[in-house]
This record gives C-alpha cells, structure tokens and sequence, in this order.
C-alpha cells in the first residue's frame, strides 16, 4: 500500500511542474503548423501536376 501511495504522490508532484501554454502560444502554434502543412501540400500538389503533365507528353 505504500508504494501505490508513494506512486501517486510522485505523480502529483511531477503533475505540479508541467507547465501548460497558454492561449496565444497554443494559436501561435496551431497557425504555424497550418501553414507549414499548407505550403507542403500546394509544394507536392504542383510537383504532381508537374510529372503528370510530363508523363502524359511522354507516353502521347
């Protein structure tokens, strides 16, 4: 029993240190990433334009 007592004291203690972000980094954040995934997508949406369009004069 005392190590299940020992267990979840350290777990509070441990829980008391995480510091969570607040509202301006989480958008900060969230914005940031939205854009990054954005920018790769329309990247490989060109790039496949591009082969399929020259894969199509290949085989034409």
């Amino acid at each position: 029993m005392s190590k299940i007592k020992n267990y979840y004291k350290n777990a509070k203690d441990e829980l008391l240190k995480v510091i969570f972000p607040i509202k301006e980094q989480v958008r900060t954040a969230f914005i940031s990433v939205f854009v990054v995934v954005t920018v790769i997508s329309l990247f490989l949406a060109l790039i496949d334009a591009v082969m399929s369009v020259s894969l199509s004069a290949v085989i034409n």
